[in-house]
This record gives structure tokens, C-alpha cells and sequence, in this order.
């Protein structure tokens, strides 16, 4: 099957196949799957005009809702986490998609790019997983009070010493949200952040995923897992869904953008993300609805490991190797 506003011809069944199984997985940790399928797109495909970032998005807007209304219908939504990061992403996606188009709509530069924003993220996942394991050797206490960068504070309260592995199967409560902060509790767990703490660094992140082509909340649930130390099944509903507002602008941009650039593929190939959506639909919805059986370092585990591999290729790629 040929798709021509991508240039490049594969079998139709391959693309929702490979979808499906990204997405199963990432779901769980609220991220899409986009990440993963920009370099598949770009590597094994051979897809690498701009317009590749705006059927990035596409699949987003197709997949995502199967998995947000699992969330949703298991009582597993932060709401007001969630508007904050849209909120932030949104107004910072426009601005990564001028930039895509203007600045690095040469594939081996957006490679490069690309690698060192997943490099990083993945470096502080690791950082976080093992200082999580070097605590966990230690008696537990009663109470803990941590303090956390960008005006987020943690309060934890462990009844007992095995809800440290809890999997995040309760319906978090909401005590507070306002201009300020943010509160909720979830498995004897009470969470405290500052509102624009989050609000900024959604808009960075925003930025970010406007130029990778993946909306921005979905690399904002590592970012909330490793800065502000939340936990990551109650990130990954409100993560999706700000994934999905994103992208919608997203697509929107890039095709009102389209005829101001002739010569250059901008405007997404709807075939190619429509394909990708059906197969990554079905993947989030089951991989939201295993997430609770899931254990919390085993999902932060399997995205370190997926995130760091990507990264390294992309290098490795640009170098030459």
C-alpha cells in the first residue's frame, strides 16, 4: 500500500500491529506510544519528512480515548492534574510545531535532538529507580516528609510497610485545587504540588513534544514521575488525556500551516495515522485496564529501559555507528 503524502509503501497490516504492541505497553505509564513510533516510522519505514510529526499526533488522537475512558470508567483520573497539563502543553505545542517546521526539518538534526531529550529522561528514571531501591533497603518509618524541587512538596503516610508496593488499584481523592496547589491521596498516600510548578514545566515539556511530534503530555508522565515524585499510576490518565488536547491542536497547526510551506511535506498522512490509531486504540485500552495489576517500579522499569534504548539508537545513528 502506497501512502504519498509520507513516501513510502508498506503492507496496511503492519503498521496497526506494531501500534498495538507500543501502546499496550506504554499505557500503562501514560505515555501514547508516539515516541516509539516516530523512530520506527523514521528508521524502518524510511519516513522522515516534517509532516511525520503531525501523523505522529494523528495516531494520538485516534488511540488515546480508549485508554483515558478506561481511566475513567475505574475512577483512576486526577481531573485537576490533568487540566493543569493541558493547560501548560497546549500553548507550548504550537510553538514546537513552528519550530519543527522552521529550524529542524532535517531528519539527522531532529535525530540528534530527539536523542538527547529521551538521553536525559531516561538518565533521570534511572537516578530515581535506583535511589527508590538504595530507600527501600532501609527500615520504613511512620511518617516522611520530603521536600522536591519546582515548589512540589510530597507528604507520605505508610500504615504499613507493604503499601510501598501497592499498585494503585484506589480511586485517588482530590482535597485541593486552586492557583496554588494541587492535592490528592491515593493507597494511604497524600500528594501535595505547587500549581505552577506544574504549569511551567508543562509548557517546556510542551514545547518539546511539539517538536517530536507527540503532543507534549506524553513525555510529561516521566517528567512528573522524576521531578515531583508522583506516582506513576495516578500520572497516566491525566498524562493521556493531555496527550490527546495536544495533539489535536497539534494536527490542526501543522495543516493550517501546510500551504505556507509548498516545497516541504508538512500537513500529516491521514492513511498512515489512521492505521497506527486503530492498532494503538486497542492497545491502550487493554494496557489501561492491566495497569492496575502492574507494580509501579516495574512500569517505571520497562519505560527506562524502552526510553534509553531509543535514545542510544538515535545516537548512534547520527554518529554514524
Amino acid at each position: 500500500m502506497i501512502f504519498h503524502t509520507a513516501g513510502i509503501e508498506v503492507q496496511p497490516w503492519i503498521p496497526p500491529l506494531v501500534a498495538f504492541g507500543i501502546s499496550f505497553f506504554t499505557s500503562m505509564g501514560g505515555i501514547s506510544g508516539a515516541f516509539l513510533l516516530l523512530p520506527f516510522q523514521m528508521s524502518f519505514l524510511g519516513y522522515v519528512n516534517p509532516s511525520v510529526s503531525a501523523t505522529n499526533q494523528l495516531f494520538n488522537i485516534v488511540a488515546i480515548p480508549s485508554g483515558v475512558f478506561r481511566y475513567w470508567r475505574e475512577g483512576r483520573m486526577v481531573w485537576p492534574l490533568t487540566w493543569v497539563v493541558v493547560l501548560g502543553t497546549l500553548p507550548g505545542v504550537f510553538l514546537g510545531a513552528f519550530l519543527r517546521v522552521a529550524y529542524l526539518p532535517d531528519p539527522t538534526r531532529f535525530k540528534l535532538f530527539a536523542s538527547a531529550v529521551l538521553f536525559y529522561i531516561g538518565v533521570k528514571m534511572t537516578k530515581d529507580l535506583l535511589k527508590k531501591n538504595n530507600a527501600e533497603t532501609r527500615p520504613p518509618t511512620t511518617h516522611v516528609l520530603q521536600s522536591q524541587g519546582m515548589g512540589g512538596r510530597h507528604f507520605s503516610r505508610l500504615a504499613d510497610p507493604e503499601d510501598r508496593f501497592s499498585t494503585g488499584a484506589t480511586h485517588p481523592e482530590v482535597s485541593r485545587f486552586n492557583l496554588k496547589r494541587i492535592s490528592y491521596t491515593v493507597d494511604g498516600q497524600a500528594f501535595d504540588i505547587s500549581f505552577w510548578g506544574i504549569f511551567s514545566l508543562s509548557f517546556i515539556v510542551g514545547i518539546v513534544g511539539g517538536v517530536y511530534g507527540i503532543g507534549g503530555g506524553s513525555i510529561i508522565a516521566p517528567f512528573f514521575v522524576t521531578f515531583f515524585r508522583l506516582p506513576v499510576h495516578t500520572v497516566a490518565g491525566a498524562a493521556l488525556m493531555g496527550t490527546f488536547i495536544t495533539s489535536v491542536a497539534g494536527v490542526v497547526f501543522y495543516q493550517l500551516i501546510a500551504p505556507f510551506f509548498p516545497g516541504m511535506s508538512v500537513a500529516p498522512d491521514w492513511g498512515l495515522g489512521l492505521l497506527f490509531g486503530l492498532g494503538g486504540m486497542a492497545g491502550m485500552y487493554l494496557g489501561a485496564y492491566c495497569q492496575k495489576y502492574v507494580s509501579a517500579n516495574l512500569i517505571k522499569l520497562m519505560l527506562t529501559g524502552i526510553i534509553l534504548f531509543t535514545a542510544i539508537r538515535y545516537a548512534a545513528e547520527f554518529l554514524g555507528i
